[in-house]
């Protein structure tokens, strides 16, 4: 019989994490790299490791991501919201209250601003001058 396994997506900026839960000792990988190796500071790493502090689950389940797009920042937000998603599948009862609580399971609705045409970006206009 396999081990059960959780699924889910976890989205913020451009980032698109695909997550699953696997019961274990707390290892996370992200795209075949350990999350030490592959997120290069500390904060952002322990934005990533949040959602199993909050639940009160360190240590029992097993992270394997697949992450695309954006930057790390946006990216490890990514990873939190799929963790905390694939938390809620595996117990509900549980997991969802003190998730739901501390914010991690609402998607970051802010993205980039788009371009407008005759600015050089989405607000910036060019200089003004009289002559």
């Amino acid at each position: 019989m396999a081990k059960m396994q959780y699924a889910a997506t976890g989205r913020r900026k451009s980032s698109v994490a695909r997550v699953r839960l696997l019961p274990g000792t707390g290892k996370i990988t992200i795209n075949k790299k350990d999350l030490e190796e592959y997120f290069p500071t500390d904060i952002v790493k322990r934005e990533a490791k949040r959602p199993f502090e909050v639940a009160g689950c360190e240590g029992k389940y097993d992270v394997i991501a697949t992450i695309h797009g954006g930057g790390f920042t946006g990216q490890a937000g990514a990873l939190r919201h799929g963790i905390s998603r694939a938390l809620c599948v595996a117990d509900k009862e549980a997991f969802r209250a003190p998730l739901k609580a501390a914010g991690f399971l609402t998607r970051d609705p802010r993205m980039k601003e788009r371009k407008k045409y005759g600015l050089k970006k989405a607000r910036r206009a060019s200089q003004f001058s009289k002559r």
